[in-house]
């Protein structure tokens, strides 16, 4: 068995508001081995993307702060390590994906200046040698013209391409990571398309572990090895992709697939959606945060956290009904 190139143990990142305390990621862990990739999938506001800023040490402090928990990658101890023996990691061993390009990128500078700076810092280029980098790494990311755009600004480039450009500047020192945080959210689907292609490609050929966030689990189903799915700050389902789809052992994970829009959907009959909202994680309830949407819940879920129950070899559910949820998927695979 290959060691995991990730590994987060009972992560727990907690922000210190006025109304409280919000346990946005409350006692997380997942392995990733090398060459593997993680789909992370929830509704907005599960906790998805705080848990990888966490890994990457890039949470607020003040407000936000991690509470508790280990983020071990390649045998080393993030979160115990100096801020800057972090930064040589963070853009050249594990590099991010940020939701929205448009904002992560500097609209004052030009694309060959912010691609260069990566790898004059991690890799010690020259200007010459930075320079030729970045051309090379737009082309590998298929931006035509590669050579002219180098020299414009973020502004004179549509969505896709912006996103190509923060897909080439992650993978600019060919990280053993790569998080993609909803790298597809905002384009159209043909250009989402693309862009999931492009990352399965590069993955293939550099062999990077990828940990791909997003809250569309039809994004995923032909992206990932496995997937974790998180509702208030948990982890609420975590199993193998293919069984994840085919035998879902949580109520929550259930109602995520039964959102997904279906082509042979009949006109005029009302799309599903899960009811109601997310709880606030600053005022949970005491039992399961999902007791009050779940169409199966019971009196012993409103009043007991629910335990993290194996169903299957590889497969974890937090349901106190995981079992039965997850005999009533396989028997629906079979009828």
């Amino acid at each position: 068995m290959t060691d995991p190139i990730l590994k987060v143990d009972g992560l727990k990142t907690y922000f210190r508001t006025e109304d409280g305390v919000v346990k946005a990621v409350d006692d997380v862990s997942f392995e990733l081995k090398k060459g593997e990739t993680l789909g992370i999938v929830g509704e907005s506001g599960s906790g998805k993307s705080v848990t990888n800023l966490s890994v990457m040490r890039l949470i607020q402090t003040p407000p936000g702060e991690i509470a508790g928990g280990s983020v071990t990658f390649d045998g080393i101890d993030v979160l115990a390590l100096p801020i800057d023996e972090v930064r040589k990691i963070r853009g050249k061993r594990i590099a991010m994906i940020f939701q929205d390009p448009m904002t992560s990128l500097n609209p004052f500078l030009k694309i060959s200046k912010q691609l260069m700076e990566v790898t004059q810092l991690h890799l010690g280029h020259t200007k010459t040698q930075a320079r030729e980098h970045a051309l090379k790494m737009l082309q590998l990311v298929g931006i035509p013209d590669a050579e002219h755009r180098l020299d414009e600004y973020p502004h004179e480039f549509s969505g896709g391409m912006r996103q190509r450009v923060m897909i080439a500047m992650a993978l600019s020192c060919e990280p053993e990571l790569l998080i993609a945080d909803e790298p597809t959210t905002a384009l159209d689907v043909t250009i989402q398309a693309q862009i999931l292609e492009l990352i399965k490609d590069l993955k293939s050929r550099m062999g990077t572990s990828v940990i791909l966030i997003t809250h569309d689990l039809g994004v995923v189903a032909g992206m990932t090895d496995k997937i974790i799915v998180m509702y208030a700050g948990k982890v609420f389902e975590q199993a193998p992709t293919k069984e994840l789809f085919s035998r879902p052992a949580n109520p929550y994970t259930k109602g995520l697939l039964r959102s997904v829009p279906d082509p042979a959907h009949v006109q005029g009959k009302e799309l599903y959606q899960i009811p109601g909202l997310p709880p606030d994680v600053a005022n949970l309830p005491a039992g399961c945060p999902f007791a009050e949407r779940c169409d199966r819940a019971e009196d012993i879920c409103r009043r007991e956290f629910p335990p993290f129950v194996e169903v299957a070899a590889g497969h974890h559910s937090l349901c106190h009904f995981a079992e039965r949820v997850y005999e009533q998927s396989k028997s629906e695979v079979n009828s």
